[in-house]
């Protein structure tokens, strides 16, 4: 039986790779590349702000958007343990603004500030997201030191979820539980399968969002009991794009004269929905199911998750340059 040389794990001290936190350590982790793995880690896909930006009358070593909710990403980190200071910048923060997610990055957290972001969790509503990761790196050998997140400290998804659903009167309805499990399980499902589209926490709704690489855009699924082809009732699931903000109608006028290219390229029609009384505007396509029959939701989300795929490959490199000089050209002759 042959056997085979292994490496081993060596961690590397943070000092060795940033010697100051402002200068090395927070720009290092601005780069797209860095957010990008700090976002894998915490399940958000992470566009950047800037650094050291005001927020109200906050002050963020870097300010993210969320880009399939558009909410602030705020995150504060330090090259060393956790302390006080920052524990109440990060109080400060949850207590001022109405939407947030708050990202804490230290070498080492005590027992104590990981009970206080526990704690905070816990006590605050679905809108203010707190996690606590601490930044190791290692190398094999020779090989180029490599970062690593550990989470910590982050919020509990699913008692947050059906909290929100009661607030508003007693115990979550039927119906809406049943979309908290459709989500769940979708979830899982396009995980399980690897799929290249993320699908954000799950909620008792009819949608839910799918970052494109861009705020103000975003893929979404939708479950409905309401039929969008007749405007009657009847159950169907959606796959669209969806598009706001005070650009939305430019952008989205910007894609219908590249119409024909674009469907060619999914392989499938859109529908093409530009309502004149709504800053919002989406494309879609949709099948008559029935999302109420769970025996049927495997195939519910291979329908999405086949839909979802080719949306974001076709897509996301289009919604990166809109705006820019000679995008239209980049799509192609109309």
């Amino acid at each position: 039986m042959s056997t085979r040389n292994l490496g081993r794990l060596q961690k590397v001290d943070l000092r060795e790779a940033w010697s100051s936190e402002s200068t090395d350590f927070t720009p290092w982790l601005a780069q797209e590349e860095n957010l990008k793995l700090l976002g894998e880690t915490i399940g958000v896909e992470l566009e950047l702000e800037s650094q050291e930006k005001d927020v109200g009358p906050f002050r963020a070593d870097i300010l993210c958007k969320d880009t399939a909710t558009d909410d602030w990403v705020l995150i504060e980190n330090q090259l060393e343990r956790t302390d006080h200071s920052h524990l109440g910048q990060l109080l400060t923060y949850a207590a001022g603004l109405d939407a947030v997610t708050i990202v804490w990055i230290a070498e080492r957290f005590t027992e104590e500030h990981r009970a206080a972001l526990d704690w905070l969790n816990e006590r605050t509503d679905e809108k203010i997201n707190v996690f606590g990761l601490e930044i190791e790196l290692w190398r094999i050998g020779e090989s180029p030191i490599a970062p690593k997140f550990n989470i910590i400290s982050q919020p509990n998804d699913w008692s947050r979820t059906v909290q929100r659903a009661a607030a508003g009167g007693g115990e979550v309805s039927n119906h809406r539980q049943l979309q908290l499990q459709f989500w769940t399980a979708f979830r899982e499902y396009m995980e399980s399968n690897g799929s290249i589209v993320r699908s954000q926490k799950p909620a008792p709704q009819c949608w839910t969002n799918h970052a494109i690489g861009r705020s103000g855009i975003h893929l979404a699924s939708i479950i409905s009991i309401w039929n969008s082809e007749t405007n009657t009732r009847g159950p169907e699931i959606r796959a669209e794009l969806y598009m706001d903000g005070p650009n939305a109608k430019r952008e989205f006028a910007v894609l219908e004269r590249q119409k024909d290219s674009i469907e060619n390229a999914l392989g499938f029609p859109l529908v093409w929905r530009n309502p004149s009384n709504k800053a919002s505007c989406r494309l879609y396509t949709r099948q008559n199911e029935d999302f109420r029959n769970q025996q049927l939701w495997p195939q519910h989300f291979e329908w999405l998750r086949q839909r979802l795929e080719t949306m974001q490959r076709v897509f996301a490199p289009i919604v990166r340059n809109l705006g820019l000089e000679g995008v239209e050209s980049s799509l192609g002759a109309p």
